[in-house]
């Protein structure tokens, strides 16, 4: 670091400057939500691709003039008939993958509390049928019915403070393997 008596000057080398550029352009299209109450959480058994078929989280599309933190409320509120306010959201990190059936290659994650919100399930909507799981259910291995990464970050989401992000690896939409990288 070069100093001066009013401005301080930082050298960083061409590798360090494309790091901090990427990352901080790095914008997802899409959000995941996980409704915590208690012991459950909310999942939705999806009518659509991606994931048609499986237990997953709530989310979608982040609008271009929203953040992911306002996508999260909106798609809450759309999904389930749900009213969060932005202290209930837990940012979780990020969530990316090779190739899958998704449109888009990145997400974010957000565990939500739950703890004081009303929602009778099983309900059905236009996103597919919505229930209360019980977490060690989701997370079971032999459990086929959830999408096949979320025993891979949902713990965490749920017992750790720090920020995630994981890279799924799929091979003919076969789930390979799943990284995780804490994030600053």
């Amino acid at each position: 670091m070069l100093r001066s008596n009013k401005t301080s000057f930082f050298i960083l080398s061409t590798h360090d400057i494309i790091t901090l550029c990427e990352k901080r352009l790095t914008m997802y299209t899409y959000t995941l939500g996980f409704v915590k109450k208690g012991n459950q959480i909310l999942m939705v058994n999806r009518k659509k691709k991606p994931w048609l078929g499986c237990w997953n989280g709530l989310g979608g599309k982040i609008m271009s003039d929203e953040s992911p933190e306002a996508c999260m409320i909106r798609e809450l509120q759309e999904e389930a008939g749900l009213i969060i306010t932005p202290d209930q959201l837990k940012p979780c990190g990020t969530l990316t993958w090779n190739s899958f059936d998704a449109n888009g290659q990145g997400l974010y994650l957000f565990l939500i509390d739950g703890s004081k919100l009303s929602l009778d399930t099983p309900v059905s909507t236009e996103e597919g049928l919505l229930d209360w799981k019980e977490i060690d259910w989701i997370i079971h291995p032999d459990n086929l019915g959830v999408a096949h990464n979320i025993k891979h970050f949902l713990p965490n989401m749920i017992h750790d403070q720090e920020r995630y992000h994981y890279h799924c690896t799929f091979q003919d939409d076969v789930l390979i393997s799943v990284s995780k990288e804490q994030m600053p």
